[in-house]
């Protein structure tokens, strides 16, 4: 075990935060929506995080499976917990028998690298976007119920999130004050005088953890309604664009060798079985993740250790209250987050060269953009690509 591979500063905690702009969001939906157990949810997300950090040594995300949150936010009337719990556990399985008959690989040769730059491409635009409507909320905080605040007739989340994009720009490369935690922490000062902790009772101690056995029904309606919808994206995004996205970042000094198709497939499978049979958030790696915790400093284990013993511990200390606590983060401050990390991720294309390969690239990354759907894209990248190699078609 190479100490060097484990950071402890804050320059890495830094680091640890530039995903919280897709994990907040979603798991406070799905705890709000869903009826999910936060304490539940957040320490499996803790446990995931410390994990993944110890084995592979680099700051590995840990982020929500999106086609799964969204449908499921979307339709709370069919999702049910049993549902959930249903969806973790086929999820799971399907990516253990993934990994460990290999199959991952065979399919990692549909992905070429014009597709998988496509989709990180693709996903950078999504999270830009996704950012930068974050930004222009007019709601200071994800659970606000229509409070908007305002300063001299402007939306205070704007203006957090000018001063935050300025602060990003100034602090980026600073190692004495790392960015992400220095506008993480304004946006929560900034959001206390707003009303942030306004009516919160400080009542101590984790929520409910339920142990689910779900009904053949709910797997019926897992399959279809959210594990089959997911399989593209993850296997593109969470899987195979990982792995690139980590050897790009990560290929020269800092050892790898245990970032590999399957060892992401193993490890998510591992992990969506038991948030499966707790009946928490199903879970995954992810590209774009990793470009925003490389983007905001973190580069070993460290940071995945800090960050996931921070979530067990809000899981367990302030789990009655830990919805108010991460809503105290305000939009535009997650926002930037998002922002940056898409940068950081659609920047990856730079090193295609041919014109064939970015036609691809721009196309996946154009669709996914317009569809908001991954899938969709990947599909669509992969007949094209066929087409063009098939006709011999010079671009």
């Amino acid at each position: 075990m190479q100490l060097s591979a484990y950071r402890f500063d804050r320059v890495e905690f830094a680091g640890s935060l530039g995903d919280l702009g897709t994990l907040i969001p979603l798991s406070i939906a799905l705890v709000m929506v869903n009826g999910l157990s936060f304490t539940s949810i957040f320490m499996l997300v803790g446990l995931f995080y410390f994990a993944s950090g110890l084995y592979y040594r680099l700051p590995i995300p840990v982020q929500p499976l999106k086609v799964v949150s969204a449908i499921a936010i979307a339709f709370p009337e069919k999702i049910t917990l049993s549902v959930m719990s249903a969806t973790g556990i086929l999820f799971g399985i399907f990516l253990v028998f993934l990994a460990g008959t290999g199959l991952i690989d065979q399919l990692a040769r549909l992905f070429t690298k014009p597709i998988v730059r496509g989709i990180q491409l693709g996903l950078g635009f999504i999270l830009i976007t996704k950012g930068v409507a974050f930004i222009h909320k007019q709601s200071l905080f994800v659970s606000s119920t229509g409070d908007f605040q305002f300063f001299h007739g402007l939306p205070v989340n704007l203006l957090v999130g000018l001063l935050a994009v300025v602060l990003v720009l100034f602090l980026i490369s600073n190692r004495r004050f790392p960015a992400a935690l220095v506008v993480v922490a304004a946006g929560i000062c900034i959001g206390i005088p707003f009303g942030s902790f306004q009516g919160m009772k400080w009542d101590l101690g984790p929520t409910t953890i339920e142990f689910f056995r779900p009904h053949i029904s709910d797997f019926a309606t897992a399959l279809f309604l959210l594990v089959i919808p997911q399989i593209p994206l993850t296997i593109g995004n969470a899987i195979i664009g990982t792995t690139d996205t980590a050897g790009t970042l990560f290929g020269n000094g800092v050892p790898i060798e245990k970032v590999s198709n399957r060892s992401f497939s193993l490890s998510m499978g591992i992990a969506n079985i038991v948030a499966g049979l707790l009946g928490a958030m199903p879970m995954c790696h992810g590209a774009g993740g990793l470009a925003a915790h490389y983007r905001f400093g973190a580069r070993t284990g460290g940071s995945n250790i800090m960050i996931g013993l921070l979530f067990i511990l809000i899981a367990f200390a302030f789990g009655k209250i830990g919805v108010s606590l991460l809503s105290s983060i305000p939009n535009a401050v997650l926002g930037v987050l998002l922002l940056f990390a898409g940068l950081e991720l659609a920047l990856l294309v730079r090193d295609l060269k041919e014109k064939r390969e970015l036609f691809i690239a721009f196309l996946i990354a154009g669709i996914g953009l317009a569809t908001t759907n991954m899938s969709i894209a990947f599909v669509s990248g992969i007949i094209v690509s066929w087409l063009l190699k098939w006709r011999n078609i010079d671009i």
